[in-house]
C-alpha cells in the first residue's frame, strides 16, 4: 500500500498582519498563508514510522479552523516549498514532486515531476521561478525547467541526498548527503566545484545559506552545526544532544540581527545569535521531534512543525508560542507564504 500525506493550509489576513515588538522595534508581519504537511518519516533514511493520511488540509491560521483540503494520495510528504511568485506549492514525496496551484480551488496537482526513483528530500526554486531543483535519496540532484517538461540536468551525489540549497548567486547548488559529504555544484561549469566532509560518516541532515551568501551552515545527526564562510571552516557549534532535523538562517529583513534556528529530535528549537554563535533562547512546547521551521519575511515570527501533530507560531522577541495548530497526524514540514493577498476561503 502506498504511503500517503496531508497538507494543512492556514491563512492570516495580509492587511494588518501580526504586530509584535521585536528587538529592532515594531515589525508588521503579514502572514498570508501558512502551509504544513502532516506525515511522518524516520531520520534513518526513508523508513516510514506510521500510516500516513490521505489528503492535504487547509487551516485558517487565526482560528485554527481547517479551510481547504488538497489531495496527495500516493505518498507521504518530505518537503514543501512555495514559488517566488507565491502562485504554486511544491510537495516533495516518494518519489514524485507535485505542484499545486495555491490560489485555485482545484485539489489536484497542476503538474507532477517524476524522474526521481526514491524519496525526494529537498526542493526549491530559482529566484525568478524559472526553474526548480530537487535532491533525492536516489543519490541525485536534479534541475527542472518549469517552462518545459522533464528533467533538464542531473548530478550524481553517490549517496542519498538529504538537503539541497541554492546559493544567492543563483549559480551554485549546495548538497548534503547521508555519507557526510557537502558538495558545491557549479551550474555554469555543470560540475562539482568543491567537496567538503565536516564529519566522516555522519549524515548531513540540513543545510542553510545566509541571504548574502557569506555563511553556509551544515547540521548533522550528532547535533552539530558546521559553519563555513565561503566554504572555509569558520565555527563548530554543538547545538543539541539529539539529531538536528533542520537548520535555518534568518532572512535579509532581520538584519542587522542575524539568527540561526536549529530544530531537533530533543523536542526543542534553539535560536542562536550568528555574531558569536551564542544561544539567544530555546523554544519549548513541542512534545516530540521538531522536524522543520520557517521564518517570516522579517524574522519576527517562526513557524515550527513537530511529530506531536502540531505546528506552532512563535514570537521571536519573546520566545512564546502565539498560535498552536493542532492536526491529527505527526507534522514534518512547513512552508510560509508571506506578504501576499489572502487566499479565498
Amino acid at each position: 500500500m502506498a504511503r500517503q500525506g496531508h497538507i494543512y493550509i492556514a491563512v492570516l489576513p495580509s492587511q494588518g498582519g501580526v504586530r509584535e515588538k521585536t528587538e529592532v522595534g515594531w515589525a508588521r508581519t503579514a502572514l498570508s498563508n501558512f502551509v504544513c504537511s502532516l506525515s511522518v518519516r524516520s531520520p534513518y533514511r526513508s523508513r516510514p514510522m506510521s500510516r500516513f493520511p490521505r489528503f492535504m488540509h487547509g487551516v485558517v491560521a487565526k482560528s485554527g479552523r481547517c479551510y481547504r483540503t488538497l489531495q496527495h494520495p500516493d505518498s507521504h510528504i518530505n518537503r514543501l516549498e512555495i514559488t517566488p511568485d507565491r502562485q504554486y506549492l511544491a510537495a516533495a514525496g516518494n518519489p514524485h514532486i507535485r505542484l499545486f496551484d495555491i490560489n485555485s480551488t482545484r485539489p489536484e496537482p497542476v503538474i507532477s515531476y517524476e524522474s526521481h526513483t526514491n524519496n525526494v528530500m529537498a526542493v526549491g526554486f530559482q529566484c525568478d521561478g524559472n526553474w526548480m531543483y530537487s535532491g533525492s535519496e536516489d543519490g541525485t540532484i536534479r534541475i527542472w525547467d518549469l517552462r518545459a517538461p522533464g528533467c533538464q540536468r542531473e548530478y550524481e551525489s553517490r549517496a542519498a541526498v538529504n538537503s539541497v540549497v541554492l546559493h544567492p548567486n543563483q549559480m551554485e547548488l549546495i548538497s548534503g548527503d547521508q555519507n557526510g559529504n557537502i558538495r558545491v555544484w557549479d551550474l555554469a561549469a555543470n560540475s562539482c566545484s568543491c567537496e567538503l566532509v565536516p564529519e566522516v560518516d555522519t549524515a548531513v541532515r540540513s543545510l542553510s545559506v545566509m541571504w548574502d551568501g557569506s555563511l553556509v551552515v551544515a547540521a548533522n545527526n550528532h547535533g552539530t552545526c558546521y559553519v563555513m564562510s565561503y566554504f572555509e571552516p569558520l565555527h563548530k557549534l554543538q547545538a543539541h544532544h539529539g539529531y538536528i532535523l533542520k537548520c535555518l538562517l534568518s532572512p535579509e529583513l532581520c538584519d542587522p540581527h542575524r539568527y540561526l534556528a536549529t530544530a531537533s529530535s530533543d523536542c526543542t528549537v534553539k535560536i542562536w545569535n550568528v555574531d558569536g554563535f551564542t544561544l539567544e533562547r530555546t523554544l519549548v512546547g513541542h512534545q516530540r521531534w521538531v522536524w522543520d521551521c520557517a521564518f517570516s519575511v522579517d524574522g519576527a515570527c517562526l513557524i515550527t512543525a513537530s511529530s506531536d501533530a502540531t505546528a506552532r507560531l512563535w514570537n521571536m522577541a519573546t520566545g512564546e508560542a502565539v498560535r498552536v495548530y493542532q492536526g491529527q497526524k505527526p507534522t514534518i514540514c512547513c512552508a510560509l507564504h508571506d506578504g501576499a493577498e489572502s487566499l479565498p476561503s
